[in-house]
């Protein structure tokens, strides 16, 4: 897979719109934690806007919202949904002042 560097090209560079677009993981129905990831990294650093990502994959800004905040809580494992159970767990004791 080839990679971008978005300082590269200007804002509203065609060019760098099909080249941002080639970077992105294809449309798929099972998300592994790999292309989640991609996708966050993709958006926070300005390759693609939230906007065009939600219209390729799907998503809602929910979704997307969620899986940025378990990278950012936790790491990229949180991403995998067989961690969520753990990771709501283990912030339900905190909030209740356990360890």
């Amino acid at each position: 897979m080839m990679t971008l560097d978005p300082t590269t090209f200007g804002p509203g560079d065609e060019a760098a719109n099909r080249i941002a677009y080639a970077c992105l993981p294809p449309p798929t129905t099972r998300w592994v934690v790999r292309r989640k990831a991609e996708v966050v990294a993709a958006v926070r650093s300005g390759v693609v806007s939230l906007d065009d990502v939600c219209r390729r994959y799907s998503l809602t800004r929910d979704e997307f919202e969620a899986w940025a905040s378990c990278i950012d809580r936790h790491g990229v494992d949180s991403l995998r949904t067989t961690r969520l159970q753990y990771y709501r767990r283990r912030a339900a004791r905190l909030a209740a002042g356990k360890r």
